[in-house]
């Protein structure tokens, strides 16, 4: 779910950036996309460490 997101948010910053839109558009989605990627990248290392902690 938070893949598609991501693949949304990105399709919709480059549609943004082609299109010439003003900057600060194209700013706020980075901005967002960068949250969601963190977010990604947090709940795949609590992923990790769930995993790590079962194994123990």
């Amino acid at each position: 779910m938070l893949n598609e997101e991501i693949c949304k948010l990105r399709d919709r910053l480059n549609k943004s950036i082609e299109n010439g839109e003003d900057y600060s558009i194209t700013y706020k989605l980075s901005i967002e996309l960068d949250e969601l990627i963190a977010q990604y990248y947090r709940k795949l290392q609590d992923s990790k460490k769930e995993l790590v902690m079962k194994n123990l």
